[in-house]
């Protein structure tokens, strides 16, 4: 059981885990998981993790059909500068591996903003803490575990 399985029994959260063959050569874990699921693909969200002015790591959740707009979260944030994190500071502060990131469990506590189109759904998908592990919950209780802003965030 992964942390985030965890969290998610801890606080009595309904949700289901959805384990795949994981693909080490597959490019998009994302598009990878909504295939061996069966899902539509803008289900599935992806946990980003970005360096925010070089001084504070930031987790960004978001459909893996789209892609991260950094300065938009510059703007949330007032930061001059995000850029991606590097995947040992990924690993320091979350204690997950890239392309397994849950936003849920992690080792540190960080900052949290959704893309506003989750809220649209009424069952979302993120990595539940291993490649080709996900977890199906809704993203209201997604928002209340992560204490979650929500913004507009993709390109």
């Amino acid at each position: 059981m992964t942390p985030a399985v965890e969290l998610l029994n801890k606080h009595n959260i309904e949700f289901k885990i959805h384990q795949y063959p994981h693909d080490k050569n597959c490019e998009s874990y994302g598009l990878e998981a909504a295939q061996k699921m069966g899902v539509d693909a803008q289900q599935v969200f992806k946990t980003l993790v970005v360096n925010v002015d070089n001084e504070n790591l930031l987790v960004c959740i978001l459909p893996v059909t789209k892609m991260l707009n950094l300065k938009k979260v510059a703007k949330i944030y007032g930061a001059k500068k995000v850029l991606l994190a590097d995947k040992q500071a990924v690993l320091r502060s979350t204690g997950y591996v890239l392309g397994g990131v849950s936003p849920l469990g992690q080792k540190k506590r960080l900052k949290t903003v959704l893309d506003s189109s989750a809220l649209a759904l009424q069952c979302l998908y993120v990595s539940a803490g291993n490649r080709g592990l996900d977890v199906a919950l809704n993203p209201t209780d997604l928002i209340r575990l992560t204490n979650a802003l929500n913004a507009d965030i993709c390109q």
